[in-house]
């Protein structure tokens, strides 16, 4: 059975750091992207990151860029998000997914098959 479960959440303060994980089964794991989508109180979920399993291409939107990492790895079928200087207007429901890098809007949904139940990031100010 297809699974990902995300892990790492919590409460940090503005300028903190956390690193998301996502543990992925169920399938092979080196012919899916992976992608990381958040959704904020109140707001659209939106993406964050993704990372290509074709080339390992990361992409990243512009308001995470230079302060979150995505990386894989292969060996422990695990994606990771390392979230530096974390903002108040990070904190959200944190969400990883399995399918393609194939669009920043909710387009056969963002082009992913299989998805995580999420974990919350709350950044104090």
């Amino acid at each position: 059975e297809v699974q990902l479960v995300e892990s790492g959440g919590g409460l940090v303060q503005a300028g903190g750091s956390l690193r998301l994980s996502c543990a992925a089964s169920g399938f092979t794991f080196d012919d899916y992207a992976i992608g990381w989508f958040r959704q904020a109180p109140g707001k659209e979920r939106e993406g964050v990151s993704c990372i290509s399993s074709s080339d390992g291409r990361t992409y990243y939107r512009d308001s995470v860029k230079g302060r979150f990492t995505i990386s894989s790895d292969n060996a422990k079928n695990t994606v990771y998000l390392q979230m530096n200087n974390l903002k108040p207007e990070d904190t959200a429901v944190y969400y990883c997914a399995a399918g393609v890098c194939g669009s920043w809007r909710p387009v056969k949904n963002y082009g992913m098959d299989y998805w995580g139940k999420g974990t919350l990031v709350t950044v104090s100010s």
